[in-house]
């Protein structure tokens, strides 16, 4: 027979449930908002049910000018996608080889992680103020009419903002590499270099088709980290603002659930990303069962 469970079973229980809510209840409140009726608030109850703000959302012209920022941030996130996962890779190789100062290395490659996020745009963006200020000085002396005229500053969203999201999701790609490569067993590439095949072929035969579902995953952590920063977005992005920084914007002057409409949708695409990503992951534990 099955022994009773304990009544501190149950208040735990219940206290995960209401975590849940706290965790989740934001999200829901904000999902179920967004299909407010067109004379509905930015708070319960709702006054109708429709797909009104998503409409206006679409059509553009409202009080969210998202077209610009929404492309920007898409183009800005594939970018760091593939710098992430090509970077992770390549590190991943080389931390394989042991070499001197490998573990300092390390730690200076992560510590951006406890930097605050906000004291790293700061930090960017002096950079290439400093930047700006010596182009325009080199400039001037040489007389370089292009740069005296036209040269605004070097900020923009895939220069310091490209810098400033690697700084976030890099450590996250290189931490998951480097755990990929412990426990990676170097037997397989051995024998495959036995029978006559060159470090190319290893690496395109062997090693990739085996490390791809853990490629996946870093970069779905490549693409949503960038495309939902904002702290490392706010001081960098010079003239151009993201989807994030847009939205943080707006959230003063917005009256409206036509915001919300936006956060769903946003949502929407992430949670598709992901759902992407499983399926891919999915498909491919068979076929690296079958090797």
């Amino acid at each position: 027979m099955s022994a009773r469970r304990p009544r501190s079973f149950y208040v735990l229980a219940f206290l995960f449930v209401l975590f849940l809510l706290f965790l989740y209840g934001p999200m829901i409140s904000i999902l179920v908002l967004s299909f407010q009726g067109p004379e509905g608030g930015l708070v319960f109850p709702m006054v109708g049910v429709s797909t009104h703000w998503f409409e206006r959302l679409w059509a553009g012209g409202g009080q969210v000018e998202i077209g610009a920022a929404l492309r920007r941030s898409f183009a800005l996130a594939l970018v760091v996608m593939v710098l992430t996962v090509t970077i992770s890779v390549l590190a991943g190789l080389a931390f394989r080889r042991r070499f001197r100062g490998a573990t300092v290395l390390l730690y200076v490659a992560i510590a951006s992680l406890i930097v605050p996020s906000i004291v790293v745009s700061l930090g960017i963006a002096l950079e290439f103020r400093l930047l700006d200020d010596a182009i325009k000085a080199v400039g001037a002396a040489a007389g370089i009419e292009m740069v005296q005229t036209g040269f605004v500053s070097a900020l923009g969203p895939f220069t310091s903002g490209l810098g400033a999201h690697l700084t976030w999701t890099l450590p996250f790609g290189l931490l998951i590499m480097f755990a990929v490569f412990n426990r990676f067993d170097p037997a397989y590439e051995e024998a495959a270099r036995d029978l006559g095949a060159t470090p190319w072929q290893t690496f395109r035969h062997v090693t990739l088709p085996m490390i791809a579902p853990f490629l996946i995953g870093v970069a779905v952590f490549g693409f949503t980290l960038s495309w939902d920063e904002l702290a490392r977005s706010s001081q960098v992005m010079g003239a151009q603002n993201t989807l994030p920084m847009q939205l943080a914007a707006k959230t003063t002057t917005v009256t409206d659930p036509e915001i919300y409409a936006l956060g769903t949708a946003t949502t929407g695409g992430s949670v598709l990303l992901l759902l992407v990503a499983f399926v891919l992951i999915s498909l491919m534990q068979p076929r690296r069962k079958r090797g």
